[in-house]
């Protein structure tokens, strides 16, 4: 009993001389935007699956030494939305909710880790996988009273001064009467601007200033300037989050400071459980697994001078495993291998380039090789009735002329739902919910994060271990 206490006491003075001495030279900063315990929980139960067994298989993430939950709330809502879990996460001030970097007043702008970081001379990059100026990665340069102000936060953006910015792109509107394009201000900055992926950073983004990587205009005609395409619905040209975290780790590696502050989000876990989209929702959970996996990499190298936090904003869906019957089918969503999202694009194209071969058949065939429906996923009787009166439903449409692409968005809806229900998957609704989201650490002075805490707790914890300034 007596060794132990002097372990545990010789272990707290290690957490206190490392929070003491600020010995986080790198640090990383993930967030997984819609992520709660049960997104990773069904994402490791599927991997169980996989390998024909009950239980879990686990991702990197959830391995590192220090585990704990954390509360999300904001100032004036039970429910947080992502701006003010954001700021909350960023900044460790709660907030209104919908205000970037404000206190409740929406007049008063607090500073963010990251801008704690580049004031104690360090390089800072903040990337995610949807748009620069969204909710989550905003929290951490901009401070205004909404979210929606994506002109104004692309503003906040250019006079930041961060080294390395990464996403899809700026959101809209990019412009404002009488005033230049935010690209042409990010420029005006100082800033390179790429579009060309990782192979277009490795020929000419290293030796950039300051670099913000976007993804093709090509993807952003498909898209929207709203988020890269998810895990699944990749091609080889498309920029991917594991790209990005293996760029900004080289670029702001270069920048001669004495370490770097890297924030990066994975915001795609929030699109996809806000469509109730279960196999998409644990390929976007993999994906930012993966992310991690890049920075783990580094953390390996410089072990003692290295900490990796991950957390979340809020849990999206009110996401549950079982639905009254004690089983779950979760190998089944191995079949789906295109977003719902993506479901919709390609049967809305079909229709579009040539409505004469837009038959069950092919629509079919479109089903089954997309989402596994009919095929790897054998349907009941009452499943195929609700396709049916789908297909009759387009087939309505298609007499009459009118609204063709929303009957078609409600067959793949129907699919989608069919697939949670085969897989056993329970979802409370289509928004955010107050469920707990985990932490997970590792690196000197992280078991601080251990246990139950708050979102605020998060970034001045982090501040303390690597010597910053909070102010």
């Amino acid at each position: 009993m007596k060794k132990r206490l002097f372990s545990l006491f010789v272990a707290t003075l290690m957490v206190i001389a490392a929070m003491a001495d600020g010995q986080a030279k790198y640090v990383f900063y993930f967030i997984g935007d819609g992520m709660g315990v049960n997104q990773i929980n069904v994402t490791e139960t599927y991997l169980a699956a996989l390998k024909g067994r009950i239980g879990i298989e686990r991702i990197l993430m959830s391995e590192f030494p220090v585990v704990g939950l954390v509360n999300t709330y904001s100032a004036t809502n039970g429910v947080t939305d992502s701006a003010a879990g954001g700021t909350a996460l960023a900044t460790g001030k709660k907030t209104k909710n919908g205000a970037i970097g404000m206190l409740e007043d929406l007049e008063t702008p607090c500073t963010s880790i990251a801008a704690w970081a580049k004031q104690s001379g360090k390089a800072v990059g903040v990337a995610t996988n949807v748009a620069i100026t969204h909710a989550t990665p905003a929290s951490f340069y901009g401070h205004q009273p909404s979210r929606n102000m994506y002109y104004e936060i692309g503003q906040d953006l250019c006079k930041s001064g961060y080294d390395f910015f990464a996403g899809a792109d700026f959101h809209k509107p990019y412009t404002k009467e009488g005033e230049s394009s935010l690209r042409e201000q990010a420029k005006a900055a100082g800033y390179t601007i790429l579009t060309g992926g990782y192979k277009e950073y490795m020929k000419r983004g290293r030796k950039a200033e300051k670099l913000i990587m976007l993804q093709s205009d090509e993807k952003n005609e498909k898209w929207g300037s709203d988020h890269l395409p998810y895990a699944l619905d990749q091609d080889k040209n498309d920029l991917t989050l594991e790209q990005i975290v293996r760029a900004g780790i080289n670029f702001l590696s270069s920048k001669g400071t004495d370490g770097f502050f890297f924030q990066i989000e994975g915001g795609m876990i929030d699109y996809a459980c806000h469509r109730n989209d279960i196999g998409n929702c644990i390929n976007e959970v993999l994906d930012l697994d993966k992310a991690v996996r890049v920075a783990y990499e580094f953390y390996q190298q410089h072990p003692d001078e290295t900490i990796i936090v991950i957390s979340a904003d809020h849990e999206t869906g009110g996401l549950v495993m079982g639905t009254g019957s004690y089983e779950l089918h979760t190998d089944l969503l191995k079949y789906q291998t295109r977003s719902i999202d993506e479901a919709k694009w390609v049967l809305r194209e079909m229709y579009k380039k040539n409505p004469k071969k837009f038959t069950r058949t092919e629509v079919d065939k479109q089903l089954q090789a997309m989402l596994g429906i009919d095929g790897g996923i054998s349907l009941t009787d009452r499943q195929k009735e609700r396709i049916d009166r789908r297909w009759e439903a387009i087939e309505k449409a298609i007499a009459e002329g009118d609204k063709v692409n929303d009957r078609i968005n409600d067959l793949c809806d129907t699919c989608k739902n069919i697939l949670s229900e085969v897989a056993h998957i329970s979802w409370a609704s289509g928004g955010h919910s107050n469920g707990y989201v985990p932490v997970y650490a590792i690196g000197p002075g992280t078991e601080v994060f251990q246990g139950r805490i708050d979102n605020i707790e998060i970034a001045p914890a982090m501040a303390k271990i690597a010597g910053y300034n909070a102010e």
